[in-house]
């Protein structure tokens, strides 16, 4: 198998019984082309009485990525954005110098049986970028660039592949793709970043014939072009793009300058980051581990 890394994901509990699978950032590597952070959740059914409510909370130095397989959530900010997010659809939350947001329920969901599956993904961005103003840009689902090959369908969220561009706009290049595999069906995997993983979202799938697991990611050899099949129906997205270099990352912060870190964790204790307009809820800042 022409792969670089096999990165497992571990459990993470984000409060309220909801559990994600993390697989980025990892103790064996911090990210795959711009992407840091890689969590996988669901597919979950909540109750009529689930609350998975994620309340205000800070953000700086990086991008927020939300891309739903089921479900729907309404976001908010502090620019005073208000966004329903569904299906098929990329929202690009930049934090830049500091951004507050919360994810939660919509109002006409509540109270019923509900699903939930998707994916949240953090990008670094340019260190010439790290303060810059904050903004969140929503593409939606018909926007984005597809393509039908035999027993598969392909759509390209993030930057340039098989042909497609995303509109999408980032500050460096950036990759993201969605594949859906039909039973046996295969396709040759272009050399479209510098770095690149792919990630089974369901039943998983192989790479030049051997098997991946689902919920592993595989970082792809610089250069390599396998084969993706898959055994059975399948669901698989590919990530990449340039490498960043190193980040600081503590609890939502994310930065190329330690000392930023520390003032971001002042600035939120201190309630100075922002507040989403009609919310009074946030969560604190974690204590010190």
């Amino acid at each position: 198998m022409p792969a670089l890394d096999r990165l497992l994901p571990r459990s993470h509990d984000l409060g309220g019984g909801f559990t994600v699978r993390r697989v980025l950032p990892s103790a064996r590597r911090q990210a795959v082309g711009p992407f840091l952070f890689f969590d996988h959740f669901g597919p979950v059914t909540a109750g009529p009485d689930d609350d998975h409510d994620v309340r205000p909370h800070p953000h700086i130095g990086l991008a927020t990525v939300t891309y739903l397989f089921e479900g729907a959530m309404m976001h908010r900010d502090s620019t005073g954005v208000v966004q329903r997010i569904e299906p098929g659809a990329i929202n690009w939350m930049t934090a830049g110098r500091g951004i507050v947001h919360s994810e939660r329920t919509p109002d006409d969901l509540r109270g019923q049986v509900r699903r939930s599956h998707g994916l949240q993904l953090w990008t670094a961005v340019p260190a010439a970028h790290e303060e810059d103003a904050p903004s969140f840009a929503h593409t939606p689902a018909e926007a984005m660039p597809a393509l039908a090959l035999p027993g598969v369908q392909l759509r390209v969220l993030v930057g340039d592949a098989f042909g497609l561009q995303s509109p999408v706009k980032t500050l460096s290049p950036t990759l993201y793709v969605d594949f859906q595999l039909q039973a046996g069906a295969s396709l040759q995997l272009p050399d479209a970043a510098e770095e690149r993983a792919l990630y089974g979202v369901d039943a998983g799938f192989a790479l030049d014939g051997e098997a991946v697991p689902p919920f592993e990611m595989v970082v792809l050899a610089p250069g390599s072009t396998p084969r993706l099949s898959a055994a059975r129906e399948s669901r698989v997205v590919m990530i990449g793009g340039a490498p960043l270099g190193h980040r600081f990352m503590v609890w939502n912060f994310v930065s190329s300058r330690k000392e930023r870190i520390a003032q971001a964790q002042d600035d939120w204790q201190a309630q100075r980051i922002g507040q989403v307009p009609g919310e009074t809820e946030f969560i604190p800042l974690p204590a010190p581990r």
